[in-house]
């Protein structure tokens, strides 16, 4: 993010959906190493007419074909695409382009954000205290921080791993101030699901608003999402006077105080899940898993795309249930005692994999937490999955949300709740949150 931002976001993407249009040579040899193609429906056509319908369409014609259209709609963002281009074009960002265009005219997921919001607080409402929600929820006052840690939306489902990061971070005594939720979004929703450019201009310009009000020179990242809408479909979009990096990018460049901080041997075998689309985070988790005494990590095992879940690998389910099972057995296969998540979306996707009593299922935040010595922050959305039981899963959560400030029917959320943590919005679902609806706004 180096340019000055242009009149408005419209015009912004309007401009590079136009450049990557002229440079492209329509060769498709992106299309040719796209592990998503296989499994729909541009298996049959030639790659440069996949590609060239993406480029005509970024160009000014009307509709998507059907083939491209479909390779736009599951691309799981492996960027696998990314070397392989010739021009140096990013076919990943093409894509992304693409998809906003397609959604401006008509989105397959309309109300997503709104459906997505109600969701995500009614999840963190019931695994988290009002100290805890207050803080995740509730953007702080401005002052000067050197850090800004930046949760995203989606991984308040899963919020224990940013208290486990909180930890990590105050354990390097870093000056920090947390900014994240659907208040905090960083437009993606609105910009690529929706195609409602305006409004993701409105919420990407109070996200960056909000991090430049702490005057910081960093701001750490969470969700991958978010990385690569801020920090590459968005990139020379606005200037800004902070660096936008992964948190363990941070927690990398300290590896060394980590170290001397890690007090406690963890003398497991673990088995890694990874992505292909981001490897450099990747490649900074098993840099910090190494450092930590005792641990030993029989393999790292890489999936396609950039993240599990809804604007991940699930855009492709058949790959993405394909390479989770061959996962899952490799972890059997091992005999690993932990198998180790990597964002909020893959941590969701795995845990019920406990329940076969064969490994343990934690991320890396909890082992880096347990092995500076404290506690990791109770996984509750772990809990619930393995209870398995919407009556009791209801009655636990109950106190929670009324401590939160949520009153919500139990038979509501027994009949809802499954859908819900779920994610089914990100499927076009959730309709429970619609007006007409009991507790349609939880607010």
């Amino acid at each position: 993010m180096e340019r000055s931002a242009p009149q408005s976001l419209a015009n912004f993407l309007t401009a590079e959906a136009q450049a990557i249009a002229d440079r492209c040579t329509k060769c498709g040899q992106c299309v040719s190493v796209c592990p998503v193609i296989p499994y729909g429906a541009a298996v049959n056509t030639p790659s440069g007419q996949v590609v060239g319908g993406i480029v005509d369409f970024l160009g000014g014609q009307e509709q998507l074909d059907p083939a491209s259209d479909t390779w736009a709609s599951t691309c799981n963002g492996c960027g696998l695409c990314i070397p392989v281009c010739p021009e140096e074009i990013n076919p990943r960002k093409m894509l992304a382009l693409a998809s906003a265009r397609s959604a401006s005219r008509g989105s397959k997921t309309p109300e997503l954000f709104r459906r997505m919001s109600r969701a995500i607080k009614v999840m963190a409402a019931m695994q988290l205290i009002p100290e805890e929600f207050r803080r995740v929820f509730v953007p702080p006052r401005k002052r000067r921080a050197p850090i800004v840690f930046y949760l995203g939306c989606n991984a308040l489902r899963t919020p224990h791993l940013l208290f486990n990061s909180m930890a990590v971070l105050d354990a390097l005594d870093a000056d920090y101030e947390v900014v994240g939720g659907p208040s905090s979004c960083c437009g993606v929703i609105a910009t690529k699901w929706e195609g409602e450019i305006s409004t993701g201009e409105r919420v990407t310009a109070n996200a960056i608003d909000r991090f430049e009000g702490f005057s910081p020179e960093r701001v750490l990242n969470w969700c991958p999402t978010c990385q690569l809408h801020l920090g590459e479909t968005l990139e020379g979009y606005r200037k800004t006077s902070y660096d936008f990096d992964h948190l363990t990018e941070y927690l990398v460049s300290r590896i060394d105080e980590l170290r001397k901080k890690f007090v406690i041997p963890i003398a497991r075998r673990v088995i890694v899940h990874a992505h292909v689309g981001r490897a450099d985070i990747c490649r900074n988790v098993d840099l910090l898993l190494r450092a930590i005494p005792g641990l030993e990590i029989i393999e790292t095992v890489f999936e396609s795309g950039y993240t599990c879940g809804g604007s991940g690998c699930s855009k492709s389910p058949e790959l993405a249930a394909q390479e989770h099972n061959e996962l899952l057995a490799r972890a059997d296969a091992t005999g690993a005692d932990i198998l180790v998540t990597l964002y909020h979306g893959c941590h969701a996707v795995f845990i019920g994999a406990e329940a076969q009593g064969k490994f343990r299922v934690l991320n890396y935040t909890d082992l880096l937490v347990e092995a500076l010595g404290g506690v990791p922050h109770a996984d509750r959305l772990k809990e619930f999955r393995l209870l398995d039981d919407w009556r009791m899963i209801a009655e636990e959560g109950r106190p929670y949300l009324q401590a939160n400030g949520l009153d919500i029917d139990p038979e509501w959320l027994k009949q809802h709740g499954p859908a819900i943590f779920a994610s089914l919005e990100f499927k076009g679902q959730l309709d429970c949150f619609e007006k007409g609806h009991a507790h349609a706004n939880p607010a």
